[in-house]
């Protein structure tokens, strides 16, 4: 474990170090983000940066810690991540219409599926018992990658934003693939792990004041990988299991459902971009370019604490805990007018209930 340890810290290093040659390619390639009206940069910067992220990343995994893989699995997914830089990459330097990144991620995800064979094949639901997807298997997990994907790709909008939440989000993955999801193998933890530490070598180049975006090359890469490791641990779902990727990636998902629904609300196209997103919303409230991303950075712990006391409680402990989330979140998505100032049904309900006591009083 010890050598584990070092070689992880040697990916570290060498994402850090990778980095600024990314930059002066980004440069040379014309992977280069102007600021227009969606944008918070003032100024022209490279991006691409998720080249990096991913040269590090496999290197670890093929040259450091080749030995801790099974092969098969490994170059499948290889393939695959291939497939979303090349997505990414074309997409930093042309910008892709959203129609053809859609097939980009979704030709990844086929790879994933018959390829790598990772996907969901059993639920288990109280009350209903277990049962097999069958033909369901694909579309659910295709789904389940898109999904994902795209939901860190939403939140890459300030420097070392989707870089900071995807670091805590995957590290507390990586803790529940160690210790509780009882993998035969620890191998998907060291996976979780390398990608841990190729983010952390990369996130001084990318926080306030950043010098390099992760651009669509990084957000899609780093939110693929996530799908792909939480896909590991739902081969056989569970009530439990199926909440804790969720809960651990709440920032990224709840920004992703609120958009859809501030959209449909609005009427206007879900793929439609707009700056009313989380990060937006709290900047527009005053807070500073780096008070944004670190209270994003909070939230994030906070899911991230909630998701490792889903294996420790009951399966009624774990309904209570879903609803008390459930609640605590609208009420904040609300008080920050992530759907709109004049969109306030729970904060309203409870205004009223309180008036009414004050009344009787």
């Amino acid at each position: 474990m010890f050598s584990v340890i070092v070689k992880l810290f040697l990916t570290m290093i060498l994402s850090a170090a990778i980095t600024p040659f990314v930059v002066k390619l980004a440069y040379i390639l014309g992977a280069v983000d102007k600021p227009n009206a969606r944008r918070v940069n003032v100024k022209p910067m490279p991006t691409m940066g998720g080249l990096a992220i991913f040269i590090a990343f496999n290197f670890s995994t093929f040259v450091l810690l080749r030995e801790q893989f099974p092969t098969h699995e490994l170059f499948s997914v290889f393939l695959a991540e291939c497939i979303i830089i090349l997505t990414g990459i074309i997409d930093d330097i042309r910008e892709l219409s959203p129609k053809a990144k859609l097939a980009g991620i979704l030709a990844a995800a086929l790879v994933i599926y018959f390829l790598a064979g990772i996907r969901m094949n059993e639920v288990t639901l109280p009350i209903f018992g277990s049962f097999q997807l069958g033909w369901w298997s694909l579309p659910i997990t295709i789904i389940w990658i898109i999904a994902i994907t795209n939901a860190v790709n939403l939140i890459d909008g300030l420097d070392g934003l989707a870089t900071g939440v995807s670091i805590i989000a995957l590290f507390t993955m990586g803790v529940m693939a160690y210790f509780f999801l009882n993998m035969t193998n620890v191998y998907v933890a060291i996976w979780i792990f390398a990608m841990v530490a190729a983010l952390i070598g990369f996130l001084p180049h990318n926080f306030h004041p950043a010098s390099i975006f992760l651009g669509d090359t990084g957000s899609l890469f780093i939110g693929f990988m996530m799908a792909v490791f939480s896909l590991k641990g739902l081969k056989n779902v569970t009530f439990i299991s199926l909440l804790m990727p969720v809960v651990i990636m709440g920032v990224p998902i709840t920004d992703t459902v609120y958009a859809i629904l501030r959209r449909l609300l609005n009427k206007k196209p879900i793929m439609q971009a707009d700056k009313h997103h989380l990060h937006h919303r709290l900047m527009q409230l005053g807070l500073s370019h780096r008070q944004t991303v670190l209270v994003i950075y909070g939230l994030s712990l906070v899911f991230a604490f909630i998701s490792l006391l889903y294996p420790l409680s009951t399966l009624w402990g774990s309904v209570l805990l879903t609803v008390g989330v459930l609640i605590g979140l609208e009420l904040f998505i609300e008080s920050i007018g992530l759907l709109g100032d004049d969109r306030q049904p729970l904060l309203r309900a409870i205004q009223r209930f309180v008036k009414r006591m004050e009344k009787k009083d």
